[in-house]
């Protein structure tokens, strides 16, 4: 089941709201979200139900275990315990038959692919797993003594397919008492139908308009033809995952839970680092707070530590060498600010980061785009115009101007400009309320738009999904 989907909107989330609102304490209030995220969950998949339930079952005992066992042997063994079970689960789901493809290549064997089964949302909720066991043995927060709780911590349907990356210590104690206000109300139904807009509207469009150059192969699109293909699609991983992200945040506003931001208007930054910084925050400070310093390197530890962190934010995207490639390359360029310094970037004209930054931003994400190879080796000779199809094709004018709206609102969209409008009449009621009724006829038009939208819409789901 997706945000997306019109079941969802109009059947699955006013019946769950029903339901959740008569329901008369927080105990019924947590077993209702725990009934609907769980058939969200495993909707058409009943294999999903089974192990997000034993999942949850086991790391409840190992939190239990490792809090019981802290400053003991016993709690250092349950902790290896758990990272063993969730980050093997991990790689077993997720990367054997990429390692098995690749032993085959290097040792010329002819060892059977497993075709492997992925639960959705793996690579979220073991990251949830592991924070939360982590955490429970560094003595940030004690283990959930409630066994419901735990599970609609694990499952909850806001963010348990695609993120953003909760932790235990951000909503434990929200999962034991809450309240939700107008206020709440209000903004997260807001930030629901942006969300929305952003993917049906933008991000489905923008996908349409990149795959129509590089569905018939990447070697047979000329040089200027792909780098605008791939500013396009740039603008879609972004308005895709960006509008999964609000979905959540607000859908989880609205049950009185409060998540942290996962995006902020990355594409303004200046430097590859501040990106980082703006781009799935959850998963940047994931690896900063649990991987970054890990005690492996000795005198290498802040350089050994930045590779780490950057292989493994590229492998966590997926069982393929261009997400390694992926995420080498940007923590590459992360390796040389640092070795540059905070103050020799600031005397680089503004311009000129600006311009930096967008260009190693737009090739990464071509970077991120081919998983196969050849056509990554296509698309690079393609965008250093080396081109077999040569460096503009016919079609690039006629196509360009055809889209030229959906261009321009993808990057004026990409500006922080409500914000901006919030912080200039911030202190005048007048202008506030204003400001609130037009933002709101606006969120609905856009919940209007995105409806009629897909009707007869091809099913496209959130990309991050298959993470």
């Amino acid at each position: 089941m997706n945000f997306s989907d019109l079941f969802f909107l109009y059947a699955f989330l006013p019946l769950c709201l029903i339901i959740y609102f008569i329901s008369p304490k927080i105990k019924y209030k947590n077993t209702v979200l725990v009934v609907f995220s769980l058939i969200f969950y495993s909707w058409g998949d009943v294999k999903a139900l089974i192990l997000i339930v034993l999942y949850s079952l086991v790391n409840f005992a190992l939190g239990r275990a490792i809090e019981k066992g802290r400053g003991k042997k016993s709690g250092k063994l349950f902790l290896l315990l758990g990272l063993f079970i969730d980050l093997g689960m991990l790689i077993v789901f997720k990367y054997t038959g990429f390692f098995t493809e690749n032993i085959n290549g290097l040792f010329r064997t002819s060892l059977k692919v497993p075709s492997m089964w992925v639960p959705l949302g793996l690579s979220f909720f073991t990251f949830r797993t592991v924070s939360y066991l982590l955490d429970i043995y560094w003595e940030k927060t004690d283990s959930e003594k409630y066994y419901p709780d735990f599970l609609l911590f694990i499952s909850l349907f806001p963010c348990t397919v695609a993120g953003p990356i909760v932790r235990f210590s951000s909503i434990g104690a929200e999962l034991k008492d809450r309240t939700v206000n107008v206020d709440d109300m209000y903004q997260g139904f807001m930030r629901l139908m942006v969300g929305l807009g952003k993917k049906v509207i933008l991000a489905d469009n923008l996908l349409a308009v990149s795959d129509a150059y590089f569905g018939v192969g990447v070697g047979a699109v000329s040089s200027l033809d792909t780098w605008y293909a791939v500013i396009v699609y740039s603008l879609y991983v972004y308005f895709d995952f960006s509008g999964y992200s609000d979905m959540a945040i607000g859908l989880a506003r609205i049950f009185g839970f409060h998540f942290e931001e996962n995006f902020n208007y990355p594409f303004m930054c200046t430097s590859i680092a501040e990106f980082w910084q703006r781009w799935h925050i959850s998963l940047g400070t994931f690896f900063r707070d649990y991987l970054l310093y890990v005690p492996i390197f000795g005198k290498m530890r802040r350089y050994g530590g930045l590779f780490l962190v950057w292989f493994c934010t590229g492998m966590w995207h997926g069982a393929s060498w261009n997400y390694i490639f992926w995420g080498l390359y940007f923590g590459l360029f992360i390796f040389i600010e640092t070795l540059l310094g905070k103050k020799r970037l600031k005397k680089i004209p503004l311009a000129v980061k600006h311009i930096y930054t967008k260009i190693l931003l737009v090739i990464g994400f071509g970077i991120f785009r081919f998983t196969n190879l050849n056509d990554l080796g296509s698309f690079f000779r393609n965008i250093f115009f080396f081109s077999k199809a040569g460096f503009a094709g016919q079609t690039l004018p006629t196509f360009f101007m055809n889209n030229i709206f959906l261009f321009i609102a993808g990057i004026v969209c990409c500006f922080p400009i409500i914000p901006w409008i919030k912080a200039k009449v911030a202190g005048r009621p007048k202008l506030e309320t204003a400001l609130g009724v037009v933002y709101s006829i606006f969120a609905i038009a856009l919940l209007v738009l995105s409806t009629i939208l897909l009707v007869n819409a091809t099913d496209h789901p959130f990309l991050y999904r298959q993470y």
